[in-house]
């Protein structure tokens, strides 16, 4: 039985994946495949690589530096999220990423990323936590606030614009179960975007981006019925809040982020009997 893990993005809510996936490493919890978006494919480099508190603890102990995230960032940069200090300061120097870990795990880790050409998600495999750090960067690009990330001359960006919850791309890629970890609750539906006349405006070069993020809504409310329907029949587990997280996507109030990790780590307690019965434990 081939066994999948799918990562929801969402900016600082990702303290509630993080405390899931802290409980995933204490009981020893792995996947054959696991895709990370936005988010997500940050906080699963620390879970691949078998770091426990390492997500969290990236995403909250630099909260003052304003090369973490800050407005004096995206005007010097380019970029809300700093991709000099996240994606190579703290990695290869503050908080070392374990690259020999990672190479040691079998799990197969596809970072979400949206072609800005085609405006479709490509959903390529991370082989080094260095080398193909720009895969996790492009993931991570948000729109609006980031730099576009060009790779092999192609620009990306933010993997939730055109596929949220690659569920429907496990199950093409043969995964027989699947676990999905939301950051929101389970009766939240997207809104149309809010921000398109800007979106129409920036990117005006690349209509079918534009055309991605006019229908992100509907791609991402259709993402969350089909994982309904896929959890009646025993193929999709979902691990979601309960009940709204209240956390901003750009938090910086260290106890909400404490207290979003913490009901992370008390849900996937909560549920580890399922869990366990799900992946056949």
């Amino acid at each position: 039985m081939k066994l999948g893990l799918v990562l929801e993005g969402g900016a600082m809510r990702g303290v509630f994946t993080a405390g899931i996936l802290d409980v995933f490493l204490d009981r020893n919890l792995e996947f054959d495949d696991c895709y990370g978006v936005s988010a997500g494919a940050c906080l699963a480099c620390s879970y691949l690589c078998r770091q426990k508190g390492r997500g969290y603890a990236v995403m909250t102990d630099y909260l003052g530096n304003k090369d973490y995230c800050s407005l004096s960032s995206l005007i010097r940069t380019g970029d809300l999220f700093g991709a000099e200090f996240l994606y190579h300061t703290i990695p290869e120097q503050l908080y070392p990423i374990d690259n020999v870990s990672f190479h040691e795990n079998k799990t197969a880790f596809h970072c979400v990323v949206t072609n800005c050409v085609s405006g479709r998600a490509e959903y390529p495999i991370v082989s080094d936590m260095f080398s193909d750090v720009d895969l996790i960067r492009a993931s991570s690009s948000l729109p609006l606030v980031s730099r576009m990330v060009e790779i092999q001359g192609v620009p990306y960006l933010d993997g939730g614009i055109a596929d949220p919850i690659p569920v429907r791309e496990a199950l093409a890629q043969g995964c027989d179960r699947v676990v999905v970890i939301l950051t929101r609750e389970r009766t939240f539906r997207k809104e149309k975007e809010k921000t398109l006349p800007l979106i129409r405006m920036k990117y005006r070069n690349y209509p079918n981006l534009i055309n991605a993020m006019e229908a992100r809504h509907e791609a991402y409310n259709a993402s969350l019925d089909l994982i309904s329907r896929l959890e009646r029949d025993g193929t999709v587990l979902v691990l979601a809040p309960t009940e709204p997280l209240k956390i901003r996507r750009t938090e910086k109030d260290l106890q909400i982020l404490q207290r979003g990790y913490d009901t992370g780590r008390d849900h996937a307690l909560k549920e580890l009997p399922r869990i366990r019965a799900f992946l056949g434990y």
